[in-house]
């Protein structure tokens, strides 16, 4: 877009800004007079509209809200898991033996990607998490939000938006928004106290939290979090019986091993006319997990070191930090303004222990003499890397209403918005990629077989100096949002949104909502946007090269992820990235016939163009397309003659391959009953169903086919990999100083096949139960005691014969699908005391 485009752009925003606050004092008056109440600096606001003091029962798309309460009484102590047990449209994966994704979780709504979600704190973009999901788990290919950087014990409530709204936040916004919300509270100091453990004995948990506020003279206020939590492994995995004799254990299968902590504050002081804010935090979570079990035969071991084989452990180090500034006031009585600039960054380390690289050891100390003996030595630990993401947001937006029809306000929302994502790759240590100490594939170096040695760590190889980066992008957009009352119960809104990115061009959206309240009990809601979600730098700039042998030919070669608009990809036709598309929708009905009880009930569809996918390898022909075996001059083999040039066995890219479809089905049902006696009972009942179908899968290249870039196993990981249905059901009973939550989650069946090409495997649905009981000794101290999963559910076990041999390696409950892990069930005691 030419710079006197994006001019004429932004001065017809300002313009409308300026037409609406310039409206005559009359005007305003009379708006204010139909309703419109002066904005004021507490007011509460929801997520999904940006008209003051809007509800969530009064919006035009879906809106959960979930309480401190609710969040305190599932004895979960991660947003992630909370979520996953108390919002059934989110889904929060647990795998295992998938290098950094087992300590940083794969988070989706509506069963899509996890970049497919905006998250928010306190209405505010989030940054995004550095680690890309590159293994085969859900979310394989993208870079989601970490959202597990947030402690719990500093969030007031979360609200989930589940509606398209890239119109109305920007990109990645197409499957909804989660807006967490920090607390504000200064009178009180909360202190907690957890432990816990699984049924099985391992998995012990330690964890401890404060939070307290502070009064910054008459009206400010500043709450501050400080949270910590030690969480031990859980193992699952059977004996091995393939690879050792007599059979064990020899593979770690369970959560990582991990140690977490949080400070964290939100404050706010009152300045001029206005507030000047500030909000963010720090955390630090390292984890200890493993990669595949390496046995004493394999060439991918040094006996003299590892006479029984060995488990190569992964240590990870996230590190996330986070501030935003921002000063919000008031214009006059009807118009707000808001200026923020909003700083993340996530810092993803991973180091290498229990390990070897195998061509370091048998190295010649003479490569012209190998008979002059070997260097018999290799470290047996190593730094593999770092992956690093930044992001600068500035904001500058203005909201209020004017005179509308019929005496209703028009409430009007305008603004810009200033991006920059930055991503770095820092390379390993030498020992971590080399191929001996020189790394010199011309020099003979054979293993324990006399095949040729391995090279760099076992486990997970360290990232290369060829694949370090530092690169970044930058985008601008601006939005205007327009809603009214056209009637007393017909409310209609509008949005449009304009950016521009300096990679890849621009993109307008819109949004368009309308809610008919036929009577004070009963209204029909529904939405209608097309949004998009712009590539990811990590899926940009990402890239990998792990040095293996060649099947069949025993050459040390390549295999390479591939950066996109590299010279690999160009070679084989791929092109750049593109932005995702989408077009989404939803309909439903909101009763609530008195104060105890409301339903909702919303279908909705989602259609996703252009989807950015992770390919399969992508490997040269044996035989060509003139049914010859290939060699270097066989000009019929296309993939073979577009690789050579570079040494590459075999590449992976980031590519638009992909169009989707997902419809859903939510219902929502609450009821409150006070008994005669005082004591309560909330029944709460959330139902959702949901089908992804892959519409249409394509290749840019003239060489690739559409099912080689993407295979049918990733179709299945697409459409299946997560529960079609997640249904919840919760009851709270109180009765003076006694609390009790029973809470059902019944998960639906998922399908996996990537580790068995073309033998499917479904694991069932299942239902968890949890219970807590909470006993308050007073207004201050209360100790909680409860379990999750109380009766021990596991998923179905893996086919001994469709899944072989993972089965035999002591995979017993599957890999790549798990939607609410394998430990079985646990319990957990809880003290809470305020002061």
């Amino acid at each position: 877009m030419s710079a006197a485009v994006r001019t004429r752009l932004a001065l017809a925003v300002s313009a409308a800004l300026v037409a609406a606050v310039s409206v005559p004092a009359q005007a305003q008056q009379t708006g204010t007079q139909a309703g419109a109440e002066p904005t004021t600096l507490g007011r509460i606001e929801v997520v999904g509209s940006r008209v003051r003091g809007r509800t969530a029962e009064d919006t035009a798309a879906p809106v959960d809200v979930i309480g401190r309460e609710e969040l305190n009484a599932t004895g979960a102590l991660e947003v992630g898991q909370i979520l996953q047990m108390l919002e059934p449209s989110f889904n929060f994966s647990r795998t295992f033996v998938s290098d950094g994704t087992d300590i940083l979780r794969p988070a989706t709504l509506r069963s899509l990607g996890p970049d497919q979600v905006l998250v928010l704190v306190n209405g505010k973009r989030r940054h995004q998490q550095a680690l890309v999901n590159v293994q085969q788990t859900i979310g394989r290919g993208s870079a989601g939000t970490d959202i597990n950087a947030i402690p719990v014990s500093s969030i007031e409530r979360i609200e989930v938006l589940r509606d398209g709204a890239a119109a109305q936040y920007g990109s990645d916004a197409i499957a909804g928004v989660i807006n967490i919300i920090l607390k504000k509270q200064t009178d009180h100091t909360d202190v907690s106290f957890e432990v816990g453990e699984a049924y099985a004995g391992d998995g012990e948990l330690l964890h401890g939290s404060v939070n307290t506020g502070f009064q910054l003279g008459a009206e400010g206020y500043l709450n501050l979090t400080a949270e910590y939590r030690d969480r031990g492994e859980t193992n699952r995995a059977g004996p091995d019986s393939l690879r050792v004799d007599p059979p064990r254990v020899t593979q770690r299968l369970g959560d990582a091993d991990a140690t977490d902590a949080y400070l964290w504050l939100n404050g706010g002081i009152p300045l001029g006319n206005g507030e000047l804010y500030w909000f963010g935090g720090l955390s630090r979570r390292e984890g200890n997990s493993s990669g595949f079990f390496r046995s004493a035969g394999d060439d991918r071991t040094v006996p003299a070191l590892y006479p029984n084989g060995f488990l190569p452990t992964i240590e990870t180090t996230v590190d996330d930090a986070s501030l935003a500034v921002g000063f919000k006031g008031a214009i006059n009585d009807t118009w707000d303004w808001d200026v923020s600039l909003n700083h993340g960054r996530s810092k993803f380390g991973f180091f290498e222990s229990n390990s070897v690289n195998v061509s370091w050891w048998y190295e010649p100390i003479d490569p012209a003499n190998p008979a002059a003996g070997i260097h018999g030595a290799s470290p047996t630990s190593a730094d593999t890397g770092t992956l690093k993401f930044e992001q600068t947001t500035f904001n500058l937006d203005f909201s209020g209403s004017v005179d509308g029809f019929n005496g209703n306000p028009l409430y009007l929302a305008t603004g810009l918005e200033w991006r920059r994502d930055a991503y770095q790759i820092i390379a390993g240590d030498p020992v971590s990629y080399t191929y001996g100490r020189n790394n010199d594939p011309s020099i003979i170096i054979v293993g324990q077989n006399g095949g040729v040695a391995a090279p760099g760590m076992q486990g997970f190889p360290g990232f290369t100096p060829g694949t370090e980066v530092d690169e970044n992008r930058t985008s601008w957009a601006t939005y205007f949002d327009v809603e009214t009352n056209l009637t007393q119960k017909l409310l209609l809104g509008a949005a449009v949104r304009f950016e521009d990115y300096s990679d890849f061009g621009n993109t307008t959206i819109g949004k368009l909502s309308a809610r008919f309240d036929a009577t004070e009990k009963f209204a029909i809601r529904a939405t209608a946007s097309t949004g998009f979600r712009a590539p990811g730098v990590q899926q940009q700039f990402y890239s990998q090269v792990s040095t293996n042998l060649s099947p069949g030919t025993g050459v040390l070669t390549d295999t390479l992820t591939a950066r996109q608009d590299s010279a690999v990809t160009r070679a084989l036709g791929i092109r750049p990235l593109q932005e995702e598309t989408s077009k989404s929708g939803s309909v439903g009905f909101v009763i609530k016939p008195n104060e105890n009880f409301s339903l909702t009930a919303d279908l909705f569809r989602i259609d996703i163009d252009d989807r950015i996918i992770f390919s399969g390898n992508i490997a040269p022909e044996t035989v060509g397309t003139d049914g010859l075996a290939c060699n270097a001059t066989n000009s019929n083999c296309p993939i073979r003659a577009a690789l050579a040039p570079f040494n590459v066995g075999q590449a992976q890219f980031f590519t638009n391959a992909i169009d989707t479809r997902t419809t859903g089905l939510d219902i929502v049902a609450n009821h409150n009953t006070t008994f005669a006696s005082g004591n309560k009972l909330n029944l709460t009942a959330l139902v959702h169903f949901n089908k992804t179908e892959v519409k249409e899968r394509r290749s840019q290249s003239a060489i690739l086919s559409p099912t080689q870039l993407f295979d049918d196993t990733q179709i299945t990981l697409v459409e299946r990999g997560q529960p079609r249905s997640h249904h919840v059901l919760q009851a709270v009973y109180e009765a003076g100083k006694w609390q009790i939550t029973g809470r059902g989650n019944y998960y639906g069946s998922v399908t996996g096949e990537g580790f068995t090409p073309g033998i499917k495997q479904t694991w069932g649905g299942k239902t968890l139960f949890d219970l807590g009981i909470r006993y308050a000794f007073n207004e201050s101290t209360s100790v909680t005691v409860g379990g999750n999963n109380i009766f021990d559910t596991y998923p179905d076990k893996w086919d001994e014969v469709g899944g072989a041999p993972f089965p035999q390696l002591g995979f017993k409950y599957g890999w790549e699908t798990m939607p609410f892990g394998m430990n079985g069930g646990s319990w957990y005691v809880k003290f809470d005391h305020r002061f």
